[in-house]
């Protein structure tokens, strides 16, 4: 760096003529690099001095040499950094510029990408303030330069600390201790060893709007994910209430082991495409952070409806079909197999958007095929040649209609619930 360089140089050379360094000629040459730097061009100081073959070269020989001059370079930014950069920050990435490049240039590479420049931390304040200090600064500055490798560790620790999820971009030996800390660390192909081997992520495209597709694929991706999560918590909550409740007052079992088993197979199965389900932009446009306590709330309040719809289904095959009678437990225990496969697949639709389901959002077609796959099935093992095998019987003509205003009565209340706990803040 040409200020590390010109208090070493007692002279200077210009075409072929050496001259003794002064006060003017480095107020000059300072005054060319900063031109340069705000330009955009890195620039390095050369100089040079002459020793004798035989001489042994230590510490103490860089001085007294002379300037040779400049090597300027210019790496301008790539096409889609602007566009990139843009896109991340709609998205609720914040984005910030962590460079050993000094502020001039950093501002000017800046400025082209459409970052606000005007606040730059340089790595000596951040060398001579506290932890607490920087971790107040890393909040409101988004621009750092002249920054040494621990500075930058430094910093994506400080971001860390104010519960920031932190991704680091970088590609050479400097970045390699920031990529080792960062949450995230992403290089490219080009790198140097050091980066690619640091890095979490390594990019083989030239184009940084993949940085932009990766964070909206893994948003889906913990949106599903999430989706999961409530549909089996709030599903085996509530059925634990229908099974405690049923087993407390009924003379027989309310539902045998092996037809448990079925129902958990494919119920389990109806949600195997869930990874593959459509994800609305509003779920996307901004970070998802894992919070317990939501998908606690959740559990919760959407858990015990179902175990509302259990107990009038048990009540009506109780009073309507007789089913007191130990001699008719199958025909109990088949029906409220029925039910709860079709009323729990069928809210899978519900639990998987923030919208209304079927009309404002719809299920990716894999879902809606092993759902509807499913419900066809539950709804056909009582009539099947396995029914004896699993302890089944035939429904009664009665049972459907029951079945079809149980399952349109669960849909409405679960989405009535769920649209209170949007507009809440709880979901």
């Amino acid at each position: 760096a040409p200020e590390a360089v010109f208090p070493s140089c007692a002279f200077y050379e210009l075409d072929g003529k050496v001259s003794p360094m002064n006060p003017q000629i480095v107020a000059q040459l300072s005054g060319q690099y900063q031109q340069l730097s705000a330009d955009g061009f890195r620039v390095l100081a050369v100089a040079h001095k002459h020793l004798a073959e035989d001489e042994f070269i230590s510490k103490e020989d860089e001085c007294e040499l002379i300037l040779k001059g400049y090597v300027a370079f210019l790496d301008p930014p790539k096409d889609s950094a602007a566009k990139a950069i843009d896109a991340l920050q709609q998205h609720g990435v914040t984005v910030k510029v962590l460079t050993g490049d000094n502020d001039l240039v950093t501002r000017n590479v800046c400025t082209q990408v459409g970052l606000d420049a005007t606040d730059i931390l340089l790595g000596s304040a951040v060398e001579t303030i506290t932890d607490d200090e920087l971790a107040e600064a890393v909040e409101r500055t988004h621009i750092f330069a002249r920054l040494s490798p621990a500075h930058k560790q430094r910093i994506i620790r400080a971001l860390q600390g104010k519960g920031h999820v932190v991704g680091f971009m970088g590609d050479g030996i400097n970045d390699a201790p920031a990529l080792h800390v960062a949450d995230v660390g992403i290089s490219v192909d080009s790198a140097v060893d050091i980066a690619k081997a640091a890095a979490s992520v390594i990019l083989l495209e030239k184009d940084l709007m993949v940085l932009d597709d990766g964070v909206i694929e893994g948003r889906k991706v913990f949106v599903n994910i999430l989706k999961y999560v409530r549909m089996g918590a709030s599903s085996n909550f509530g059925n634990m209430f229908s099974v405690l409740g049923a087993s407390a007052f009924l003379p027989y079992m309310p539902m045998l082991p092996i037809q448990v088993l079925t129902n958990n197979l494919l119920y389990d199965f109806s949600q195997v495409p869930i990874p593959t389900d459509t994800v609305g932009p509003d779920q996307t446009e901004k970070p998802r952070p894992w919070q317990i306590g939501d998908i606690k709330k959740f559990v919760l309040y959407i858990g015990p409806i179902s175990s509302i719809f259990d107990y009038t289904t048990f009540f009506v095959m109780l009073w309507l079909f007789g089913c007191w009678d130990p001699a008719r437990a199958p025909l109990f225990q088949t029906a409220w197999f029925v039910e709860s496969l079709v009323t729990q697949t069928l809210i899978v639709h519900v639990i998987r958007t923030r919208r209304i389901p079927f009309i404002q959002s719809r299920a990716s077609w894999q879902l809606t095929m092993t759902t509807i796959a499913v419900m066809a099935v539950g709804v056909w093992l009582p009539f099947s040649p396995f029914a004896a095998a699993l302890g089944f019987v035939a429904l009664p003509l009665l049972y459907w209609p029951v079945l079809l205003i149980t399952s349109l009565a669960y849909v409405m209340l679960t989405q009535v619930v769920k649209m209170w706990l949007i507009r809440t803040a709880w979901l």
